[in-house]
């Protein structure tokens, strides 16, 4: 390209690069940032753009690992951690039973069951014989003592760089700190890639030409109709434009290719026979979580980092005799020949109104009205919080389903999760992984070989527990499975990004073609 195409092609944030800098001197994103006012997202276009016409090269690249302190974590600090308020609380009032402990601080029960494990662990409080909870040595711990002074650091810093970390800091700071859905913890743990550019030296050519036409990178690309009305236009520098450029394609209509792709899958289970099942989106904790055997207390909760309605925040009731057997199912076992996991089911927080976090609430309210044998599916969108990514989203759609019969067993379930994988997801490479999952056991993960991404997972399955099944009057073997369909259109749309399943670029949506 000569000199001359080369100016015309060159972006405006290209420009005020190539004045501003000289070759050889080191660029990152925080760079342009600070001294050009860029936005994070037009810096990494400038370097890639420029990359692009060979005036810049990328000289290194590092990972980078830190801890962002959280909103929660803010809270925490100025308010203290629950690990501190349980043991003020009890210094203060004396031996008070879990449930007391719970409403006086204001933290649902799974959260204290959590604080309460350790602090027993490192000696610092304990359960008397009447079941209360009771000061030990009634100190803070020293992993404790290190987590204030990290939750400190944290806020006046807001993000701490874990090479600066001692090994007893890093230690701490792990128990408090998640990579995704972290909204619950004091700490998220971030990576950050370090990318350093420099300009080479055939960019001064280009930085020559631009001050010898007077380019200045302050062009104006769009001409608006307030410039018109105040007559500002009169005083700007206008871009060249190319006027022989060809004009855009037109395309017909058609469907959404994502939601061409969830029919397909309906169609195709109602073809072999399933029945479609649909739920709110608003649900319970008692069927998104406790019909499903999973403790209210239990560290197994945090599998689901929910979004909680703020008005109203409870239910009214909840389906009777459906609440006696799942409370009776987790304190003793009731009819299910289980133990059960032995605490006072909560009859307050299951009411507790939430988004659901996942497909599987739908089989939960199935099962009393299933008919046996029977089949039966959904297309749920669920609500988590999650760190979003290439292959994870705040929010997202899966195909859960159930079947119930005498005869089902784990060769069924396996068969059924190879059709979705094959058939559905066009996956050429499968493999089967054990899992763990409160309500089903044995339980499976289904994972998928993407192209370009690699192994993922596509969702988990299992053989519902007597405590689920027989909670719901369901004596049968229940099949069960949610898998993540917005993975399964990520293979058979050729999409490496799940974002790109619902960009807001026409361009994308229009040219997406299924195989």
């Amino acid at each position: 390209m000569d000199k001359d195409s080369l100016i015309k092609n060159l972006h405006p944030l290209e420009v005020r690069v190539l004045l501003n800098f000289v070759p050889g001197q080191e660029l990152d994103v925080d760079t342009l940032v600070e001294k050009l006012g860029y936005k994070i997202g037009q810096a990494n276009q400038a370097f890639s753009w420029l990359i692009g016409k060979e005036l810049l090269t990328e000289k290194s690249r590092t990972t980078r690992f830190f801890y962002e302190i959280t909103d929660f974590g803010r809270d925490a600090q100025a308010q203290g951690t629950v690990e501190e308020k349980m043991i003020n609380l009890v210094a203060e009032k004396g031996s008070l039973a879990m449930t007391d402990l719970a409403k006086a601080l204001g933290v649902e029960q799974k959260d204290m069951g959590s604080a309460f494990g350790s602090l027993t662990k490192e000696g610092v409080l304990a359960m008397d014989s009447e079941k209360k909870v009771s000061p030990k040595s009634g100190q803070p711990s020293p992993r404790m003592t290190l987590i204030r002074s990290l939750l400190d650091k944290g806020a006046s810093r807001g993000i701490l760089d874990e090479s600066s970390l001692t090994p007893e800091q890093k230690d701490a700071i792990s128990t408090v700190a998640k990579k995704r859905g972290a909204g619950t913890e004091p700490f998220r743990y971030v990576e950050k890639e370090m990318v350093i550019f420099t300009l080479i030296p055939a960019a001064s050519e280009a930085t020559a030409a631009l001050k010898e036409k007077g380019i200045t990178g302050e062009e104006v690309g769009l001409l608006t109709s307030s410039m018109l009305s105040d007559g500002s236009w009169k005083t700007k520098t206008f871009r060249s434009f190319n006027v022989n450029q060809a004009p855009a394609r037109t395309y017909i209509g058609r469907r959404n290719p994502y939601q061409e792709f969830i029919m397909s899958v309906k169609d195709k289970l109602v073809s072999l026979g399933f029945e479609e099942f649909d739920g709110p989106l608003v649900e319970t904790e008692f069927w998104n979580g406790d019909a499903l055997f999973m403790p209210q207390f239990h560290a197994a909760r945090d599998i689901h980092d929910v979004y909680y309605v703020k008005n109203p925040t409870h239910a009214k009731s909840i389906e009777q005799p459906w609440l006696d057997n799942v409370a009776g199912a987790h304190t003793n076992g009731g009819d299910t020949g289980s133990r059960g996991w032995g605490y006072n089911f909560d009859r307050d927080f299951t009411r507790r109104l939430i988004l659901r976090s996942q497909g599987t609430v739908l089989s939960a309210k199935q099962l009393p009205k299933a008919k046996i044998p029977g089949k039966y599916f959904g297309v749920a969108r669920c609500f988590r919080y999650d760190q979003v990514d290439a292959t994870h989203g705040a929010d997202f759609y899966q195909t859960e389903g159930i079947v119930l019969g005498e005869d089902v067993n784990l060769r069924t379930l396996l068969g059924l999760l190879k059709m979705f994988a094959i058939e559905v997801a066009g996956a050429t490479e499968v493999k089967y992984v054990p899992g763990y999952f409160p309500f089903t056991e044995p339980s499976i993960e289904i994972h998928i070989k993407h192209p370009k991404l690699g192994w993922m997972e596509m969702g988990g399955s299992g053989i519902f527990r007597p405590e689920v099944t027989k909670s719901m009057g369901i004596d049968v073997p229940v099949l069960a499975w949610g898998l993540g369909i917005d993975r399964m259109a990520m293979m058979s749309l050729n999409i490496n990004d799940i974002r790109d399943l619902f960009t807001p670029d026409i361009e994308t949506v229009r040219l997406r073609k299924r195989n």
